[in-house]
């Protein structure tokens, strides 16, 4: 491949995008099956709308920290440090995973995850019925909204957990909060085992508590997405070395059963792939994998050994490097590959992979790749989080790479764009640095945009002519 991201991807039956569009991707027209059923007329001429200029070209914050197209406009909600609106504590760290539920009277639930590890600045406040483990420094935090973006409340939702990097929403309306983090019970200071999944009640916190979801597994989870017609779970695990993650889907008892429901146990599977180990070693966007298999996870809770280090039988399982966003779309679920390095130990190099599983053949594609990353002021690489974008438009994925930091959208053509650009520069004038998009989540009627900054710890709402 050539050492150019302004060029069109080759592949057999791929559309690529062209020299406007600023970032290498390929795909193969998957995206449109997304909006199966859901698409209005609206949003199908938005999508064919939306070229690869997107929005326009993005303008130059007066105040600093965020760039956006034209017509378009932030609020910030809450940065780290600042007080609770709760009055518990100061705003924590690290904000990561996010989604945005239903409320009352037009309101809207924000439930935002903090990534914290022991060092962090700002660790999530402890309270009582909300606490995990005394010792962690992690967890989540609500903020109610009203119609209009203004911040009515905000608190803790729970504490006490590790590392909680992203999740995803059920469809009852509360959020899974997952731990990117193996430790044990003695290690870091923690009394209690970690790596596992929470469910968080952003409208009433104690109705969930602090209750691990243990039977979902104990490993460094970074995602989910729920089939909304099944219940199965899908899980990713972002393993950044050698043995890499899997990808996992989790079988509950009571489907579909409400709050509370996944406490009742189920199965854990992991995903094997008939002859394919590694999926870094895909690189032709297009690629089709028939009968997939699921393996019964021997040990989900890792008393003694890794998942993704247990004995899976004679055919192995199948592992990738950086398995991050994760999420429901039509009749399928899409998982993202972050990057994948030879140096570290995958099959082969790439900066950045969308597969889609389609449960009912049985099915997985490589419908999205990234890369290479060579324009330093647009590296479009290593995608994170991701989700469908406002008005059928595609998707927003955010960009967890080197260099100037994006929102990136991309269209049901394929075609993609940037939508937002990070201007807060956390590293010196003559080598700048900047934090990381992360949780990307549109309101329920689509008209706000929400995305965190990681660091520093920042929460905007973004509204515009989503439906231009």
């Amino acid at each position: 491949m050539s050492a150019t991201r302004r060029q069109i991807l080759a592949g057999t039956g791929v559309m690529g995008v062209g020299v406007g569009a600023g970032v290498g991707i390929a795909f193969t027209g998957a995206l449109s099956d997304l909006f199966t059923g859901t698409a209005t007329a609206t949003d199908t001429a938005t999508a064919q709308n939306l070229g690869h200029d997107g929005y326009g070209p993005l303008l130059p914050d007066p105040d600093g920290l965020l760039d956006l197209p034209e017509g378009f406009r932030y609020r910030v909600l809450s940065r780290e440090g600042d007080p609770l609106r709760s009055g518990e504590g100061p705003v924590p760290s690290n904000h990561d995973g996010m989604t945005a539920l239903p409320g009352r009277g037009g309101r809207v639930h924000l439930v935002r995850n903090h990534e914290n590890r022991p060092t962090a600045a700002h660790p999530v406040p402890t309270i009582k019925g909300l606490t995990y483990d005394p010792a962690g420094k992690g967890g989540c935090t609500a903020l109610t909204l009203d119609s209009r973006n203004k911040v009515l409340s905000e608190r803790v939702a729970i504490a006490g957990t590790a590392v909680n990097c992203a999740g995803g929403p059920t469809p009852w309306h509360t959020w899974l909060t997952c731990e990117e983090t193996e430790d044990k019970a003695g290690t870091n200071g923690y009394s209690k085992d970690h790596g596992f999944i929470f469910e968080v009640d952003p409208s009433d916190p104690r109705r969930t508590g602090a209750v691990p979801l243990t039977a979902m597994g104990r490993f460094q989870h970074e995602a989910i997405a729920v089939d909304p017609n099944s219940g199965t779970v899908y899980e990713t695990e972002d393993a950044f070395l050698k043995p890499f993650g899997l990808f996992y889907r989790f079988l509950p008892e009571k489907p579909l059963g409400g709050v509370g429901s996944l406490r009742a146990g189920g199965r854990l599977q992991a995903m094997r792939v008939p002859g394919v180990p590694d999926l870094s070693s895909i690189q032709d966007t297009g690629a089709v994998f028939e009968g997939v298999e699921w393996v019964d996870v021997p040990d989900p809770l890792a008393a003694e050994t890794p998942v993704r280090l247990q004995d899976f039988g004679p055919k192995g399982i199948t592992h990738a490097q950086k398995l991050e966003g994760c999420y429901w779309g039509g009749t399928c679920v899409y998982f993202v590959s972050s990057f994948a390095r030879g140096t570290d130990g995958s099959a082969a190099d790439h900066f950045g992979q969308v597969w889609r599983y389609d449960p009912q053949r049985r099915r997985l594609s490589l419908v999205i790749a990234f890369g290479p990353d060579t324009d330093i002021q647009l590296p479009g690489e290593s995608p994170d989080n991701i989700c469908l974008a406002a008005g059928g438009g595609g998707l927003m994925v955010c960009e967890d790479g080197h260099g100037a930091q994006h929102v990136f959208g991309v269209t049901r053509a394929g075609e993609v764009y940037a939508m937002a650009r990070g201007r807060q520069n956390i590293g010196t004038p003559e080598a700048p640095e900047w934090g990381e998009f992360a949780g990307v989540t549109f309101s329920p009627d689509g008209k706000t945009m929400y995305v965190n900054c990681y660091n520093p710890g920042t929460t905007f709402a973004i509204t515009g002519p989503w439906r231009r």
